[in-house]
């Protein structure tokens, strides 16, 4: 693997904890509040190839159970494991893998979208994986962890629905704006060199 590869893995690894250190808004009746944290995991999977997406969420999770603080609210350490907020550290990574895959399926098109289009087809990847498949993963994980009932669980993650919505429309407009800006940022372009 080589250094360029390693520094953009460590660069989103980063990002999602330094999102993840926005200030919070509880929620009540959850222990999970509102941050941008899932805008980075969603931009760490519009602009990385599928391994390295998945890669800088498992160095994410690895730095958060060393005890880094990134989680929100300055959570870190293995008793993360025992919370709700634990199911999300460990969806990040299938997350971000996910939004990649499907982002990266509509780039091998021949006639790839652009512009709006691109916006349209990047928010269509947030939204199933950075939004479904995390809650796929985090709420099943999360509840066990936590010893609460799925379903209850699901229910009261609902109330962050409207948000995440949101959320994956910004970062595929920010992912948009900086391929427009620099062309060379494209994951397709980042993994050909490697």
């Amino acid at each position: 693997m080589s250094g360029a590869r390693i520094a953009r893995i460590a660069v989103f690894a980063a990002l999602i904890g330094v999102f993840g250190a926005t200030p919070a808004l509880p929620v009540p009746g959850t222990s999970v509040p509102i941050t941008a944290q899932t805008v980075a995991v969603m931009l760490t999977g519009l602009m990385l190839v599928p391994l390295d997406a998945f890669l800088a969420g498992v160095v994410f999770l690895a730095l958060v159970l060393v005890g880094l603080p990134l989680m929100p609210g300055g959570f870190g350490g293995v008793q993360i494991l025992s919370s709700v907020r634990g199911g999300f550290a460990i969806g990040f990574p299938v997350a971000a893998l996910a939004v990649s895959l499907i982002a990266g399926g509509f780039r091998r098109i021949p006639s790839q979208p652009h512009g709006r289009a691109q916006v349209a087809v990047n928010v269509g990847a947030c939204i199933i994986g950075g939004i479904a498949v995390l809650y796929a993963v985090a709420v099943p994980i999360g509840a066990a962890l936590a010893g609460l009932d799925v379903l209850t669980l699901m229910r009261a993650m609902a109330v962050y629905i409207p948000g995440d919505l949101a959320k994956a429309v910004v970062a595929s407009v920010v992912a948009a704006s900086a391929f427009r800006a620099a062309p060379y940022l494209r994951p397709t372009s980042v993994a050909a060199r490697g």
